[in-house]
């Protein structure tokens, strides 16, 4: 009934022989408190404090020096955002003026190629320079 028979009543449990005095192996590796020992370890924890703080300082000024670089990378950004719309205008108007002056050309050649077929003359640009 009982997994490898450990509680079987034919089988004797077995004591360790420091349990029979009640001896706690631990006891003695507890240390007494003295304070002459305890200077040394608040001098290290103080030191560690200032260590800490120290690198705390130097991480704040970094994240200060990090922000103003952010600050001005985002003011070059808007600047360089603006030029492009700049541009972008600039050369949305030269596509509208490119597109006026191809028109107006097209109705030249039109105009061109009726006063041609009414005077039955043949224009051809290219070899003779016309």
């Amino acid at each position: 009934m009982y997994p490898y028979n450990y509680y079987h009543e034919n089988i004797k449990q077995q004591t360790q022989p420091y349990m029979q005095y009640h001896y706690n192996p631990y006891i003695h590796q507890q240390e007494q408190y003295t304070p002459d020992r305890q200077q040394p370890q608040t001098q290290a924890l103080e030191r560690r404090v200032r260590t800490l703080e120290r690198q705390h300082e130097q991480q704040a000024r970094e994240i200060n020096r990090l922000d103003r670089e952010n600050n001005r990378q985002n003011q070059e950004i808007t600047r360089l955002n603006r030029e492009i719309t700049r541009l972008n205008q600039e050369v949305n108007r030269l596509n509208q003026n490119d597109e006026r002056h191809t028109r107006r050309l097209n109705r030249l050649n039109q105009r061109l190629r009726t006063v041609e077929n009414r005077l039955n003359i043949s224009f051809s640009g290219g070899e003779d320079g016309f």
